[in-house]
């Protein structure tokens, strides 16, 4: 939680509905609040109207895939120091610098372990110099 005890925001951005219900039963027990988003396009803009305290993008999407939509994201001044961890099953290295090159603060392949997730979300945004509060840490 956040110094004003409200949970921290984040946004999943996942075309694959499977993905996003384990992604958002892992972080809603761990105490986030969770935001969700169907495809790149759908993300980018719920980045904007709700300004996530930090970003699960997926890379590989219909429409505009997740290295497009964190560049877009990472355009906006208000949304450029939030977090945003890169989801794949991609496991090259093409693919993390990509990731790297796109502005994104981690890459995490799919499948991944609950404990790594809930690490790195609260490494993240620890990093953002927000304090994690709950049992995340």
């Amino acid at each position: 939680m956040q110094d004003n005890e409200q949970p921290f925001s984040i946004l999943i951005v996942d075309d694959e509905e499977m993905i996003r219900s384990l992604l958002r039963l892992t972080l809603v027990r761990a105490g986030y609040h969770v935001v969700e988003a169907e495809s790149g396009e759908e993300g980018v803009s719920i980045a904007h109207e709700t300004k996530p305290d930090l970003v699960l993008l997926d890379v590989m999407m219909p429409g505009i895939d997740g290295f497009a939509a964190c560049e877009q994201i990472r355009q906006d001044p208000t949304l450029i120091d939030i977090p945003i961890i890169m989801l794949s099953a991609r496991k090259d290295p093409h693919s993390r610098r990509e990731s790297q090159r796109a502005g994104a603060t981690d890459y995490l392949t799919k499948p991944w372990a609950a404990d790594e997730l809930l690490w790195r979300v609260a490494r993240a945004l620890k990093s953002d110099g927000q304090q994690v509060k709950h049992g995340t840490t």
